[in-house]
């Protein structure tokens, strides 16, 4: 019963009473395999993945004060509060990570804060919020996502005597209101 379950086209089918050696119509091949059960079943195609390794942390769930490790893919739905060096981590929408991350890549359509180290790129969605340290290869941020704290160009060495580019330093405005700016040190250097 179980191979007939296993077998591809079957799905939701009645299975057939088995056939014996004695039926004509049998072919002796499918004959043997029924009556020999020592013989290897057919191995069931499984959907290969060129992921790797993938820890999902589901929503509503809380995992803190740890370190991730030989985990090529995080997925953060509920709640992440850990160090980790990765591949790839991936934010979902109402996801949150606390903490240090240095991967290649990251997705955030949740919320990221703390220290994030994108070797090769990053991109916030539109309901994506990063807040902190930031280093990254390339950068994409959708209509909508939200980036600030001290960010800049992975393996980029900051100049003497000059605030690190895109570093966010609050600044008093005429009424003495603080506001944040985007430091754009290299851009006025270059320019003027």
């Amino acid at each position: 019963m179980l191979k007939t379950f296993m077998s591809p086209g079957t799905t939701g089918q009645r299975p057939e009473p088995a056939r014996t050696a004695t039926t004509p119509s049998t072919p002796p091949r499918v004959a043997e395999a029924a009556d020999n059960p020592r013989e290897p079943a057919t191995p069931v195609s499984s959907t290969t993945s060129d992921e790797g390794s993938k820890l999902i942390v589901g929503p509503n769930i809380k995992l803190k004060g740890s370190e991730i490790t030989d985990c090529e893919i995080l997925v953060v739905e509920g709640r992440v509060e850990a160090s980790m060096n990765s591949r790839d981590i991936r934010i979902a929408e109402g996801g949150v990570f606390a903490g240090r991350a240095e991967i290649d890549v990251a997705e955030i359509r949740g919320t990221f804060e703390g220290d994030l180290v994108a070797r090769k790129r990053l991109v916030i969605y539109a309901t994506g919020r990063v807040r902190g340290t930031i280093r990254y290869g390339a950068m994409m941020v959708e209509s909508g996502g939200v980036i600030s704290g001290n960010i800049g160009l992975h393996n980029a060495p900051p100049q003497a005597g000059e605030n690190t580019p895109g570093s966010v330093e609050t600044a008093k405005d005429d009424a003495g209101e603080s506001a944040e700016s985007l430091t754009a040190s290299r851009t006025r250097s270059r320019f003027g």
